[in-house]
């Protein structure tokens, strides 16, 4: 039996101390298994007037129509009740587009946006987004927006996702995770998720130093989380073969889950990126049978409660439109 699913609201209104007490209540009408919110997902539609900036359209894979039903058909039969739509854009305009499927449908309970922190408009765009609920935060790593810390601009616009209680993804390598590191002991109140696992090269074996150091140092930060996602992106099989196997990602997940403990790691599955690499379910599979060994209450944090940790409580109701 698929697990029922919990409602926008209740996800997304919950603290951190209802997050468990939200669970429950979906558990209770029965289902077995943790209420899973995807908190990395894109969506998109190349067949709009004005197309998509990506993907390009010379990729076959990527370059279709990717919508919350096409995600959905896929991922109720395994539990997800809700994603977090993560940009897969440059362009202002498209975060009102998510925003808007988002307004509609309750599967999908926010979205990471795109802006460019640092740039002379960035307050004018983020004021206008931030009033909506939804808009759960930003992402940079992307679209000519260096991560850089020490750049006094850059900086002080991410200041201001803290004091909305808002949080930053950040795409980087692991040359950068000392820069995550820094900037969240320079702004505590901002809560930061590193994407994909910080993009490591996963072979089977230990990871490379580099990363390790950085997760170490970023671990050391209570307001940095660890999004578990891009594990089968980090093969290189873009032929789809990326292994099923627990045991292949292990030396990863060991670190990590070392480093942050359980309450500060999330699930996110990167679709439809990580297709090319491997099914959804493989995907959730391997994390399913990594988190299981660590017992209920992990495997609860993990797939939900974490989720409303690193990206907070909406304070207004969710349909909300930032044209209101």
């Amino acid at each position: 039996m698929n697990p029922p699913a919990c409602s926008r609201r209740e996800f997304l209104t919950a603290s951190t101390a209802l997050a468990a007490a939200a669970l429950t209540r979906c558990a209770t009408r029965g289902a077995s298994a943790p209420a899973i919110i995807d908190t990395h997902t894109h969506f998109y539609d190349p067949t709009r007037p004005q197309g998509v900036p990506w993907p390009p359209a010379d990729d076959p894979l990527l370059h279709r129509t990717v919508l919350p039903d096409d995600y959905r058909r896929l991922a109720r039969p395994m539990g997800v009740t809700g994603t977090l739509v993560v940009e897969a854009s440059p362009w202002i305009e498209d975060n009102q587009w998510i925003l808007d499927l988002a307004a509609s449908d309750p599967f999908l309970v926010g979205l990471v946006g795109h802006l460019k922190p640092g740039r002379t408009d960035f307050r004018e765009h983020f004021d206008r987004f931030a009033r909506n609920p939804l808009f759960r935060g930003i992402r940079t790593g992307l679209w000519d927006v260096k991560f850089d810390p020490q750049n006094r601009d850059f900086a002080r616009d991410l200041a201001l996702l803290a004091d909305r209680d808002l949080a930053l993804d950040v795409l980087i390598g692991p040359d950068q995770l000392d820069a995550v590191a820094a900037l969240a002991a320079q702004i505590p109140a901002l809560r930061l998720v590193i994407d994909h696992c910080a993009n490591v090269r996963v072979d089977g074996g230990p990871p490379p130093a580099v990363w390790s150091d950085g997760i170490r140092a970023c671990g050391r930060r209570s307001n940095v989380f660890m999004k578990v996602s891009g594990l089968v992106e980090g093969t290189g099989r873009t032929d789809g073969s990326a292994s099923s196997a627990v045991d292949f990602y292990r030396p990863v997940l060991k670190e990590i889950w070392g480093e942050f403990g359980e309450q500060r790691v999330i699930y996110g599955s990167n679709w439809p990126v990580s297709e090319r690499f491997a099914s959804l379910a493989t995907v959730q599979g391997i994390v399913t049978d990594y988190v299981s060994t660590h017992g209920p209450t992990a495997a609860s944090r993990y797939f939900h409660e974490n989720a409303v940790r690193a990206y907070g409580p909406v304070p207004r109701a969710a349909s909300w439109s930032a044209r209101s």
